[in-house]
């Protein structure tokens, strides 16, 4: 294809669209007009040769053609801005920027309320808009699209364009009700296997950390109750006999600690605890507003430890 006579801000226009997928929002991302981003699709089409985005229920879905493009479009582009931008030093007082956030369930209610407090105070003129994700590989397709500044969850394989940065550990811990009758009680892997239980399991695959280390002993626990959303969890367990085997920063936030007890896991059960990392994309490794964005959120978290 000849470069010359391309219409940059055809490829502006492009990235928008894969991030907001809605014309509507996506002009409003880049200064355009909804009858302007909509030529600007048509002529996308054509210089490209693909429908790029089709319209469904739930708004625009990018062709194949346009996921394959969005990552070295949207670094490319990102290439340029720091070149133009680099130089200029960033004031939080003073910057009007949206940052968009990847959180899996834990950070969303751990991290993000200090976090938007802290912005707040420094950066008034800071938007935060957050995307849920519940599995690493969510995370970095947020990331390489550009749909997501940076994301907080677990880690996971080496990925050199996807830098990360250590935040925070949670402990597992087992909880019951109050007044259970295991609280009265040794806790033995047989008295643990003896009660029914309840698993988070944000992946729905229906298999705990805690149901792993069973099936290396040979045993197996009574799941009474499978659920995907983890603060859901000390209230049913405060309502009723089952255990739950969770991270001790969820209960804490719960509202319902006065309700719960906490109880040692069987010897035999020993859980490593599970670390939460910064990712963000090699792309804005330098650039000036993302370096500040992941100093805050580092800070946070150092006070949260």
């Amino acid at each position: 294809m000849d470069l010359h006579g391309i219409d940059l801000n055809l490829l502006v226009a492009f990235d928008a669209l894969m991030c907001e997928r809605n014309v509507t929002r996506a002009g409003v991302r880049i200064g355009r007009t909804q009858p302007a981003m909509s030529a600007a699709l048509s002529r996308l089409r054509l210089l490209l040769k693909d429908d790029l985005f089709v319209r469904s229920a739930s708004g625009l879905q990018p062709t194949p053609r346009a996921l394959e493009l969005a990552a070295p479009l949207g670094e490319a582009l990102a290439s340029i801005q720091r070149t133009l931008e680099f130089t200029q030093e960033f004031d939080p007082r003073r910057a009007a920027i949206r940052f968009t956030l990847g959180l899996s369930d834990h950070p969303a209610f751990s991290v993000l309320p200090a976090l938007q407090k802290r912005l707040s105070q420094l950066a008034p003129g800071i938007k935060l808009r957050v995307k849920s994700f519940t599995a690493r590989d969510e995370a970095l397709a947020l990331l390489d699209a550009g749909e997501a500044d940076a994301a907080i969850g677990v880690p996971g394989g080496s990925t050199p364009r996807i830098p990360t940065m250590p935040l925070f550990e949670e402990r597992f811990v087992c909880v019951a009700r109050k007044k259970h009758p295991l609280t009265k009680k040794k806790m033995t892997l047989d008295a643990f296997l003896a009660c029914q239980h309840l698993l988070v399991s944000p992946e729905g695959d229906g298999v705990g950390h805690v149901d792993t280390v069973l099936a290396q002993l040979g045993r197996k626990r009574d799941i009474a109750v499978t659920l995907p959303h983890m603060y859901a969890a000390p209230a049913i367990v405060a309502n009723g006999d089952l255990l739950a085997t969770m991270m001790e920063g969820a209960v804490q936030g719960s509202g319902l600690r006065d309700q719960l007890a906490l109880l040692s896991l069987p010897k035999e059960i020993a859980l490593a605890p599970v670390p939460f990392v910064l990712h963000w994309h090699r792309r804005n490794d330098a650039h000036p507003a993302q370096r500040w964005l992941r100093e805050q959120i580092a800070l946070v978290c150092r006070d949260k430890a």
